[in-house]
């Protein structure tokens, strides 16, 4: 019998023991992705990129 599967990605399944991170490691792995990502934040967003985000306002027909 097979385990079953989340219906959205990054769901748990239902009764798993969710794996938890203290608070020093949280602030830690925060902290190196606010660097990490500090230029690509700061860059001027693609007008392709702005394009599709429009996009996603209009009402679907």
């Amino acid at each position: 019998m097979s385990k079953p599967l989340p219906e959205r990605p990054g769901e748990t399944a239902p009764n798993s023991a969710a794996a938890t991170l203290t608070a020093g490691v949280r602030r830690h792995l925060g902290q190196n992705l606010r660097t990490l990502y500090a230029d690509t934040l700061a860059a001027p967003a693609n007008q392709r990129l702005e394009d599709l985000v429009a996009q996603l306002s209009k009402p679907k027909r």
